[in-house]
């Protein structure tokens, strides 16, 4: 993923931050937290997981397949809009 470069610094942060939230789980855990905390974290790694697999997979579609602000090619470039819609409506 060498596209990636130019977004890496801010996607290491994101999965720094997942790290650190997978980490509060095992603490909780260990520790008898109450349920509900923990399911609450859970959830919060969950979507942030989905928000991170959505970013990789439209910056894929847009360096790989077609760029939808870019392309030359109308259909195409509706097309690849109307994927990395639906792909963040899928992830949400």
């Amino acid at each position: 993923m060498g596209h990636t470069i130019k977004n890496k610094a801010a996607l290491l942060a994101r999965v720094r931050r997942l790290k650190g939230q997978i980490d509060a789980i095992e603490r909780m855990l260990d520790e008898d937290a109450p349920c509900a905390e923990v399911v609450n974290l859970v959830a919060s790694v969950r979507g942030a997981i989905s928000g991170l697999t959505a970013e990789l997979i439209e910056d894929h579609v847009r360096n790989h397949v077609a760029d939808p602000e870019t392309d030359t090619d109308p259909n195409r470039a509706k097309a690849a809009g109307e994927l990395i819609a639906v792909i963040r409506t899928y992830l949400k």
